[in-house]
């Protein structure tokens, strides 16, 4: 059995559902340590949803203020929860091996990615055991939680520290079809509103005595859905305004509500920002001469990495191990990128394939875990040498 697959393993047996670690980065730190990781637990959060995060870092022989740079490699050993039990062919926390696959929740999402992080640095500290480059993991065990104890916790512990950052490999599972085909080399940005429309509460046989809200709202909600926020650019498609929810009413069928609550949602990218998005909708609603309030929650701004060293030396490593041409791509969600990205200039999102993250029956390619391994170890190298 490869180390790579047997750590991955290991990880798999954790039942580290949000929030709890269950002793997965403890197991981590065993293996960095003796390469010469300064390994640091930074906890945050109440004492009902501890979050355990995990700072690693390798000094290389070249100072930052000489010219060397870092390289971190970024996850989360947290897990969504199984679902229901009964509709696992196997035991989600017990690694199973069926059809050339390995199964467990976490299995994609993504164990395997750290599995390989940490035996990928093994192997290229064995064969450089004095590198120009640093090397660093940030593993937080809130990524799939509420991510206010996590990663953003540890990059504002980093800032305030002045730590520098150059590269960044986060392991969240991007692969479509087949092992590397493609790389997250941004997301977009995620804000959200709750807007309540004031109206007057009144008989709806008497429409002159009240205010309705609903009707109020909808010419202004139809000229938002209409607006062309911008075009989006070479790496990101349109911004898209989206409503959720919409609620309004008392439950009666005679009654005129006071109120209509509306949810909706911006996914947006590098074109536009969150203070511009919220003024243009500002204008919409006042043009409209609504009386309302609003509540914005950003929920993470967008970034991008465009092509350079990192993204070069992460497609040469594919290239050279799988012979596969990756696409660059910003679909999707959001991922704790999109903290890293503030301190750190070249940040993308590279891992196994993303077909089963969250589902029942969670599994990797068992043949994946290897050249996984190797493209980040791969790159590892591809990185040190512009620095040699």
């Amino acid at each position: 059995m490869s180390r790579a697959l047997h750590l991955t393993e290991e990880l798999i047996s954790r039942p580290s559902v949000t929030p709890d670690d269950q002793g997965c980065q403890r197991i981590l730190a065993r293996h960095l340590e003796p390469h010469g990781f300064v390994c640091e637990t930074i906890e945050s959060g109440p004492a009902d949803f501890r979050v355990v995060n995990l700072w690693a870092r390798r000094q290389g022989t070249l100072p930052a203020g000489a010219g060397g740079k870092t390289l971190v490699f970024a996850g989360h050993t947290d897990v969504v929860p199984t679902g229901p039990l009964d509709q696992w062919a196997s035991n989600p926390f017990v690694p199973a091996h069926r059809d050339g696959k390995l199964y467990g929740r976490g299995a994609a999402d993504m164990k395997t990615s750290i599995a390989a992080f940490v035996v990928a640095i093994d192997e290229f500290l064995m064969a450089h055991p004095q590198p120009a480059l640093s090397i660093a993991l940030l593993i937080t065990s809130d990524e799939e939680g509420p991510s206010v104890d996590g990663t953003v916790v540890v990059c504002k512990l980093l800032e305030a520290r002045g730590e520098k950052l150059d590269f960044c490999i986060v392991g969240e599972p991007t692969s479509v079809a087949r092992l590397g085909d493609m790389i997250k080399n941004g997301r977009r940005g995620s804000m959200s509103a709750r807007l309540t429309v004031k109206g007057v509460q009144g008989h709806i046989a008497y429409p002159q005595l009240a205010k309705n809200p609903i009707h109020m709202a909808l010419p202004a909600l139809a000229e938002l859905a209409s607006i062309e926020w911008d075009r989006g650019n070479e790496f990101f498609p349109p911004t898209s305004w989206q409503v959720s929810n919409i609620h309004g009413g008392t439950g009666a069928g005679n009654v005129i509500p006071g109120t209509v609550v509306v949810d909706f949602n911006f996914r947006y990218c590098t074109e536009s920002s969150a203070a511009g998005l919220q003024q243009r909708v500002a204008q919409v609603l006042d043009r409209h001469g609504l009386e309302y309030d609003i509540a914005w929650v950003v929920g993470g701004l967008p970034f991008l990495t465009k092509p350079g060293e990192l993204v070069a030396a992460l497609q040469a490593a594919i290239r050279a191990e799988t012979g596969v041409e990756t696409e660059l791509s910003t679909t999707g969600g959001t991922s704790d990128g999109r903290f890293i990205s503030r301190i750190c200039a070249q940040v993308i999102e590279f891992g196994p394939v993303n077909a089963s993250i969250h589902k029942i029956d969670e599994h990797v390619t068992v043949a994946d875990i290897e050249p996984l391994k190797h493209i980040y170890r791969r790159t590892l190298e591809n990185l040190n040498a512009l620095l040699q």
